[in-house]
C-alpha cells in the first residue's frame, strides 16, 4: 500500500512504538483479530494526527512475558543456537556476571553460532505496511540491548555476541522499506562505558537498512511499571551517539526534564537530528498542548534552530490504558501545532 504523502512539517510528531494491548485480543488472539487491532492502532494515530505510525507492535505480546511486551524474547527465541529452557546451575551464573542486576534470569542461552532461525521481521513489516498508507516507522530491539539480556556459552565475549546478533537483524531489515527505521536500546543509558562497542554493532544494523528513508535510534532509561531502571547522564552518552550512523535519535526527556539539553547544542554532531520526549508515559496525566509547545519552546532555546527534528513520547504506551495514551497522542500533535503557529 503507497504511503499517503503531505508537506513535511519542520518538526515531525511520531510515537516510540508500543500501544497498550486491547483487552479483547489478549481475551481471544488470533491473527484476524491482530490484523483488526493494528489497524486500530494505525487509525487512532492517524486520527490524532500523527506524522510518522508505528503498528503498537502487537505482534510481539506474550502473555508469559507482558512487563516487556516481547521487546526481548520475541527476537533472541527464535534464532538459532539460542536456547529459552534455562537451568537452575544457568540461573545461578547468570545472576553473577557483572551489570546484570536489572534481570533476574537471561531471557535465553547462547549454545552455539547465532542465525536467524525463525526469526521473520519482514513479515511483520509486511503486515504492518498492508494495513495503512500512512508513512510508516518500524521497530525493533537492538544488539546491545538483546546481547545484555543473554547467558553467553559460544562467544565469551558481549562485543562478539552483539555483533553476531547484530548481523541477524541486519539481514532482516535488508528486506523492508519503511519511512523510518528505529533500533531500540534501552540498557546503554546505564553503562556508557560499553558506548564503542554498542555503537559498532548498531551500526551494523543501521548499515544494511538501505531501504529505509530514515534511520533512528532510540535510547531512554527503561519503563517498567513507571519506573527507570537504568541511572545515568545523558553528557556521558554523547559520544556513542555520535559514533552512530544515524539520521537521529530518539531519547526521553520530559520525564527527567530538560536541563541536560544544554550539553547536545555543542556535543551533539549537527548531521543528527534530535528527537524530543515531551510526553511523559510514566504518568497517567494527559499534557495540555499549551505544556508541550512551551517544552519544544524552551527545549529549541537550549539546543539552537533546526536541532529538534522530532516530538514524540519518551518511550512506548504499553504500560498505559489507551484512553490515556489515545489523548496523550492528541495533545502531542496539537502543542506541536500551537508552537509551529498551525493552530
Amino acid at each position: 500500500m503507497t504511503p499517503v504523502l503531505k508537506a513535511t512539517p519542520s518538526i515531525r510528531t511520531t510515537v516510540v512504538g508500543s500501544y497498550p494491548i486491547p483487552d479483547w485480543l489478549g481475551a481471544l488472539p488470533s491473527e484476524q483479530a491482530l490484523v483488526d487491532a493494528t489497524r486500530v492502532v494505525f487509525k487512532t494515530q492517524e486520527m490524532a494526527g500523527i506524522d510518522v505510525v508505528a503498528d503498537g507492535e502487537l505482534y510481539r505480546f506474550d502473555v508469559n512475558h507482558p512487563d516487556t511486551n516481547g521487546m526481548i524474547d520475541y527476537f533472541v527465541r527464535p534464532m538459532a543456537n539460542v536456547r529459552s529452557a534455562v537451568s537452575r546451575e544457568e540461573l545461578a551464573e547468570f545472576s553473577r556476571l557483572p551489570g546484570m542486576g536489572f534481570r533476574s534470569a537471561p531471557a535465553a542461552v547462547v549454545d552455539g553460532p547465532v542465525g536467524e532461525g525463525t526469526l521473520n521481521l519482514p513479515r511483520d513489516y509486511r503486515r504492518a505496511r498492508s494495513l495503512t498508507r500512512h508513512p510508516l516507522k518500524f521497530t525493533l530491539t537492538g544488539p546491545h540491548m538483546l546481547s545484555k539480556t543473554l547467558l553467553d556459552h559460544h562467544y565469551r565475549d558481549r562485543a562478539a555476541l552483539a555483533l553476531a546478533i547484530a548481523d541477524v537483524l541486519a539481514k532482516q531489515v535488508a528486506d523492508i522499506d519503511p519511512q523510518v527505521i528505529q533500533i531500540d536500546e534501552a540498557n546503554i543509558s546505564g553503562h556508557p562505558d560499553e558506548g564503542e562497542w554498542a555503537a559498532a554493532a548498531i551500526n551494523r544494523v543501521l548499515g544494511a537498512a538501505t531501504r529505509a528513508a530514515e534511520r533512528g535510534v532510540h535510547v531512554c532509561f527503561g519503563n517498567y511499571g513507571g519506573q527507570s531502571i537504568q541511572k545515568g547522564e545523558w553528557k556521558k552518552l554523547l559520544a556513542f551517539m555520535n559514533g552512530l550512523h544515524c539520521d537521529h535519535v530518539i531519547l526521553e526527556f520530559a520525564f527527567r526534564g530538560y536541563d541536560e539539553l544544554q550539553y547536545f547544542r555543542d556535543g551533539l554532531e549537527r548531521r543528527i537530528g534530535i528527537g524530543l520526549g515531551v510526553v511523559d508515559v510514566k504518568i497517567n496525566t494527559v499534557e495540555t498542548p499549551e505544556l508541550i509547545a512551551r517544552r519544544i519552546e524552551e527545549a529549541v532555546k537550549l539546543v539552537g534552530d533546526g536541532r529538534i527534528r522530532w516530538v514524540h513520547p519518551d518511550c512506548g504506551f504499553w504500560m498505559n490504558k489507551r484512553s490515556v495514551a489515545d489523548r496523550k497522542m492528541e495533545a502531542l500533535v496539537k502543542g506541536r501545532d500551537l508552537f509551529l503557529g498551525f493552530a
